[in-house]
């Protein structure tokens, strides 16, 4: 595994846990979107009450699909920010990490969790930000964020 890859899991997991400290401090803290290169160092615990986890998965970093998903993630960086969704990746199956034991992919697919750890949906296809915005503010947890009685 590449060292960078290492690096960029380990600065995400830290990432997670300094905003979870700052969280507890200020709750208006907002998590950035970030990818995290070597899903075997990945921790879903660590992101527990913290972050909603959108977790892509593909066969390869060269499938298209995966492409056009994470071009649509980065046009709505904004959008996902807001609902507090920290952006996983995994391209390599046979690594076989947590992420893959835990969710069990099939091929490309997406799969987002609510900050109680909870799957919220997955898809097996990309998906807009505007979608998976409107699956994140229809839940009982962003509600309460946002302070909407809306149903």
């Amino acid at each position: 595994m590449p060292i960078s890859r290492v690096i960029a899991a380990v600065a995400a997991v830290l990432a997670c846990a300094a905003a979870a400290q700052a969280q507890s401090e200020q709750q208006t803290e907002v998590v950035a979107v970030r990818e995290a290169g070597a899903p075997a160092e990945v921790d879903l615990d660590a992101l527990l009450w913290v972050a909603r986890p959108l977790v892509i998965f593909a066969d390869s970093a060269a499938d298209p699909r995966f492409g056009q998903q994470m071009a649509m993630l980065e046009e709505g960086r904004t959008e996902l920010e807001d609902r507090l969704v920290v952006v996983l990746t995994d391209t390599d199956p046979d690594a076989n990490g947590p992420l893959r034991r835990e969710l069990r992919p099939r091929g490309f697919g997406l799969v987002l969790l609510d900050t109680d750890g909870t799957v919220v949906q997955r898809r097996p296809a990309p998906t807009t930000v505007r979608e998976l915005s409107g699956t994140i503010d229809r839940l009982p947890s962003r509600r309460q964020e946002t302070g909407s009685r809306r149903r």
